[in-house]
């Protein structure tokens, strides 16, 4: 890489100890290999368990990496925290278990450095996405959930706004985080919770007339207990009018 390219990774955790330790030395030797200009932020939803300790013994190595502790509010002001904290020309925010591996970068960051696009997302849809081990009904709800969306948001050609893995101009991602209204200021709470937030940050970015791209990836899908089918599917349903409702006043 002729120039330096400056980046900067957020890493949404919560109880992520069994991975996160040797996730994020993936991140770092990749971003190190490619020559990037490059900071990792670890933003810790309140864990339990020895998240922080495992990221405090990369950050002992790896000064490029650093830790912020939030109360446990959910993925959404956890991400918004990091990215509000970032400080080089893009940003990233991946998800702790690298479902999409941090390679993937490489094909979303050129559509923001060649000036076209402002922000570039990861899809699992399309004709060159890779899914690998998802189970069928798995597939099927998230089908679901955005065919949902769409009847509720007008959100283009957009047809994953989920996978998390999402690319933006810094200045822009500072913009649209910066707004969010239905999960901006979270109250804590007990459960663990994903949510709609990325629905409400791509609405956002489009109301901002933001030029937004997606683009195909490779994504793995990691078995977890955090996520409840009815219980969740239920909430983000309801954030999906809250969001419409919230910001078309």
């Amino acid at each position: 890489m002729s120039e330096k390219i400056g980046i900067s990774v957020v890493i949404p955790a919560y109880n992520e100890a069994p991975v996160i330790e040797s996730n994020l030395r993936e991140v770092v030797a990749y971003l190190s290999a490619q020559g990037y200009d490059f900071e990792v932020i670890v933003s810790d939803d309140g864990s339990t368990d020895d998240t922080c300790a495992r990221v405090n013994n990369v950050i002992a190595e790896h000064d490029c990496v650093q830790l912020l502790q939030n109360r446990h509010r959910g993925k959404g002001p956890t991400v918004a925290a990091g990215v509000l904290a970032a400080i080089k020309p893009c940003v990233l925010f991946a998800d702790a278990d690298l479902a999409t591996p941090i390679s993937e970068l490489d094909k979303l960051l050129p559509h923001l450095t060649s000036g076209d696009y402002d922000v570039a997302i990861a899809s699992r849809e399309g004709a060159e996405a890779v899914r690998v081990d998802e189970p069928l009904m798995r597939h099927i709800m998230g089908r679901i959930f955005n065919k949902l969306i769409q009847l509720i948001l007008p959100m283009g050609d957009i047809e994953d706004t989920q996978c998390g893995f999402k690319v933006f101009r810094t200045e822009v991602a500072h913009d649209v985080f910066g707004r969010l209204k239905v999960y901006g200021d979270v109250a804590e709470f007990s459960v663990p919770f994903t949510g709609a937030f990325d629905v409400e940050v791509l609405y956002i970015a489009m109301l901002g007339n933001y030029r937004i791209r997606t683009v195909p990836v490779t994504w793995t899908y990691f078995e977890t207990t955090r996520i409840s089918a009815l219980r969740d599917s239920y909430k983000m349903a309801r954030d999906v009018w809250r969001i419409r409702r919230a910001h078309r006043k």
